[in-house]
């Protein structure tokens, strides 16, 4: 199957607002520095569609043909290594015997491989969180990384969720491939109305993190971690704000060209 490609020079702010505005009908993202690239089925959608969705953005298109993607994926993706704590490969890489824990993954077009710096710093912060039996709330999975990385962490349970199908599938696959037992991979884009976690991974974006404050809240324990990315430098005083009024206490900070990790503990 064809794709259409849409190449948008964008600095960072300006991606996650379009990543926002083609997320109901692209099939995939890859963020670059200066510029987003977004994936389209051919025929899915009309250029006059796409012409009103990015008003106010520039573009350029392009057909791209059936490819074979694993070679795409192997050209273009090398392994990411976090230190000597974890690596993340596909399955036509070489094993990676240098680091604690090594994630199997097939990226496909879904977010969060470890090569964005979010993802990246969320995995270093995971290093610090103590996981053992605990219950995990990993909002907006991608891939599926950092609830595998959990369960091999020691997490008793992970609920993992996320609103675009080809990632809860993607999700799945990984899972699978690394012999996950205690990963929940659900489509949805609702936060739980019951249950309590120990800890909550949400790499998502600034606007959905001050939309789920009060949610976030209510299902993390007492005493609990909560690790929020997909954040730019400067959002960072606004979103440690809104979650220290609901009692948290900012407790770790990293930034990593221009994006930042933020991790708070829940003192209620």
């Amino acid at each position: 199957m064809n794709h259409i490609l849409i190449n948008i020079p964008a600095e960072p702010a300006q991606q996650e607002v379009a990543i926002g505005l083609l997320s109901e009908i692209a099939t995939g993202f890859e963020q670059q520095d200066d510029r987003i690239l977004a994936y389209i089925e051919e025929g899915s959608v009309s250029h006059e569609d796409v012409t009103e969705i990015l008003r106010g953005f520039s573009y350029s298109t392009e057909v791209i043909g059936a490819r074979n993607w694993n070679a795409e994926w192997e050209k273009n993706f090398p392994p990411v290594i976090v230190n000597d704590f974890v690596a993340v490969r596909a399955h036509f890489h070489e094993p990676i015997k240098s680091v604690k824990h090594e994630l199997v993954i097939t990226p496909k077009m879904s977010f969060g491989t470890g090569h964005h710096a979010t993802t990246w710093q969320v995995m270093q912060a995971m290093e610090t969180v103590d996981f053992k039996d605990k219950t995990v709330f990993d909002f907006g999975t991608g891939t599926g990384v950092l609830a595998i990385l959990a369960e091999k962490l020691g997490a008793a349970s992970v609920l993992a969720i996320d609103n675009d199908p080809w990632s809860i599938e993607n999700a799945e696959e990984n899972c699978e491939r690394n012999g996950c037992t205690r990963v929940e991979v659900k489509l949805s884009s609702v936060l739980p109305e019951a249950g309590q976690y120990d800890v909550i991974i949400a790499n998502i974006n600034r606007n959905v993190l001050l939309q789920h404050v009060d949610q976030l809240a209510r299902i993390n324990v007492p005493g609990g971690y909560l690790l929020l990315s997909g954040l730019l430098v400067e959002d960072r005083p606004v979103i440690e704000e809104a979650y220290s009024e609901k009692g948290y206490e900012p407790h770790r900070y990293t930034e990593k060209n221009g994006w930042i990790s933020l991790g708070f503990v829940n003192k209620l």
